[in-house]
């Protein structure tokens, strides 16, 4: 839905497609609060790391995925944000076809992934921190 356009050369660039963030519910941070005790984290700590808004990411006019928190929809690797790339090349003018169930999953696998990274980084880079000044040096 507007997630995918045609480029120059074949190259695909991607769409705004339709994306409305607000706030979470009282029962997405509930869940948040309930699923981030694996992580030690306090519900106040993962909306730090998650963002404290959310997005509904339509596929159509009727079909959507539901509470992708902010920083999850925003995360980017090399300059491309993950999942809106991901839709951008999966537009059906671009694909010829609509999506399967497979790749409709596939949206929501990848958004708990970046969630679940999200949720560990401070205590990755807590860990680097760590490493960083514990190093050996080597004699010259």
């Amino acid at each position: 839905m507007g997630s995918g356009h045609p480029g120059k050369d074949g190259i695909t660039t991607p769409g705004k497609g339709r994306v409305e963030i607000r706030d979470f519910t009282s029962d997405e941070l509930s869940m948040i609060s309930d699923g981030v005790n694996l992580f030690g984290l306090s519900t106040e700590q993962a909306i730090q790391c998650l963002g404290d808004k959310t997005c509904d990411i339509y596929l159509n006019n009727i079909a959507y995925w539901k509470n992708i928190p902010v920083n999850v929809w925003n995360y980017t690797i090399g300059g491309y944000q993950v999942i809106k790339k991901w839709l951008s090349y999966r537009e059906r003018d671009l694909l010829g076809r609509t999506l399967s169930k497979d790749e409709v999953y596939e949206v929501s696998n990848t958004a708990r992934r970046i969630a679940a990274i999200l949720l560990l980084e401070p205590e990755l880079n807590k860990n680097y921190q760590i490493i960083k000044y514990s190093t050996f040096l080597w004699p010259k």
